[in-house]
């Protein structure tokens, strides 16, 4: 990989003040990718990429414009510093645009106790292979499971950001991941389910062998799957699938969808709407975090914040353009990409467990349903009405009975987050740490 993100992120900022830039920043990334896949025993994809991006955003008073390019040609960068200006002459004035104040940037920073690249060498597509096949084969051991395929993947990265209000920073990130996927019965009466893992560091990885085969028990335990009654029913939302719910609760506390007025949470601010004692909790800092930072995409510092507290809403997601919309301060979450405007977004959360096991809350249920996979969507980000299809097991005397397909679950945001009641089974190395997570009269369509 080049060695001067630095240097182009300069010389990008330069070229803009020479084109009639007032104000500019620039983010530079570039990495490397390795991607294996096994399918039938035969190897089907060896895939290596390499490749360089960059992002120029220019202000011209409250106008502003963003261009991006795969080129780092002084060329190139002259041609996006005259296109970005020219564009920017002919946008719409945003009252809320512009670069951060000198006093708001973060200043000194120490990326390392984060750890967020591995020091170890790239792993060599031999080994991916190795790993990826010996997930497959692990999950075709398996009696009763008739079809396996198996993706072993690695990336490193570095980006640098650099703004001509003065700051300039940049990290280095790396993951490596293996995902299997498993199959029982054939044609129509055909199931399958799947197992991954993704680690910072290559040796936090479970074993292929161990995730091959939680794949083949998770497929096997699918066959004879039917439709579940139809009625109001408690609903354990297992951990695969618990963090995705409570994203929407994150996604409506975003400040973009805040002030366009399109979230349900948008009157909500300061009000209860997790149960009492439950907390939703932000931890940019969190060591071999996937989300980890230790400043955002508008170069401000982050910190740790609880976004729910003991139940109450406590404050928006915000980056630089929303908390001004809202008359705020930014909670220093943005997050862009090189051809793309700042938007806040969330780094590792964390949500309150309780003392349960997941197996306690489903002997508690009497009958209901365990969602362990969820397919389509029908969210209203302004009422909060929720409607997803399921699969998972139908939970009878307090004992899963049999696996569960083609149902709907629904009800209301607003309404059924209240009768929350989390196990404790969250998984420390998630992004989203979130226990499963049982709920109290849920709609189901089934039978």
């Amino acid at each position: 990989m080049a060695a001067a993100l630095d240097e182009l992120a300069a010389a990008l900022l330069s070229v803009a003040r020479h084109a009639g830039a007032e104000a500019a920043d620039a983010l530079v990334a570039e990495g490397v990718s390795l991607n294996i896949d096994i399918r039938k025993g035969a190897l089907e994809k060896a895939e290596r990429a390499e490749g360089i991006d960059l992002g120029l955003r220019v202000f011209l008073g409250r106008r502003s414009a963003i261009v991006s390019a795969s080129d780092a040609s002084p060329a190139t960068l002259s041609a996006m510093a005259e296109r970005a200006v020219a564009m920017a002459r002919e946008a719409p004035e945003d009252p809320f645009s512009g670069l951060a104040d000198p006093h708001q940037l973060a200043t000194s920073w120490d990326t390392g106790p984060l750890e967020l690249n591995d020091p170890a060498p790239d792993p060599g597509a031999a080994s991916l292979e190795a790993a990826a096949r010996s997930a497959e084969a692990a999950a075709l051991a398996a009696p009763g499971v008739t079809q396996a395929e198996a993706g072993a993947s690695f990336w490193r990265g570095r980006a640098h950001l650099a703004a001509s209000n003065g700051f300039a920073g940049g990290s280095t990130r790396s993951q490596q991941s293996l995902a299997v996927s498993a199959y029982v019965g054939e044609g129509t009466a055909q199931d399958h389910d799947w197992a991954a893992e993704s680690r910072i560091h290559g040796a936090d990885l479970p074993g292929a062998a161990e995730i091959g085969a939680r794949a083949a028990e998770r497929a096997l335990a699918r066959r004879g799957a039917r439709k579940p009654p139809t009625g109001a029913f408690p609903v354990l939302f297992d951990e695969r699938v618990a963090a995705g719910l409570i994203g929407h609760l994150l996604g409506a506390a975003n400040g973009a969808s805040v002030a366009r007025g399109s979230s349900w949470l948008r009157d909500r601010l300061g009000e209860q709407v997790l149960p009492a004692g439950m907390s939703l909790v932000e931890d940019p800092h969190r060591p071999r975090g996937f989300a980890s930072r230790v400043f955002d995409a508008e170069g401000l510092p982050t910190a740790r914040r609880a976004i729910v507290e003991d139940g109450m809403l406590t404050g928006w997601t915000l980056d630089l353009a929303s908390a001004r919309k809202l008359g705020m301060r930014s909670t220093a979450n943005a997050a862009r990409g090189p051809g793309s405007n700042p938007q806040p977004s969330v780094t590792n959360t964390e949500l309150t467990q309780g003392t349960a096991t997941r197996q306690d809350l489903i002997a508690g249920m009497g009958r209901g349903l365990v969602i362990t996979s969820l397919i389509g969507a029908s969210i209203n980000p302004t009422t909060g009405d929720y409607s997803r299809g399921a699969f998972g097991f139908w939970v009878d005397g307090g004992e899963i009975a049999y696996p569960v397909n083609e149902c709907t679950v629904a009800g209301n945001l607003r309404d059924f987050l209240l009768r929350l009641t989390p196990a404790n089974d969250a998984r420390a190395e998630r992004s989203s740490r979130v226990p499963s997570l049982l709920v109290e009269g849920l709609m189901l369509a089934g039978a």
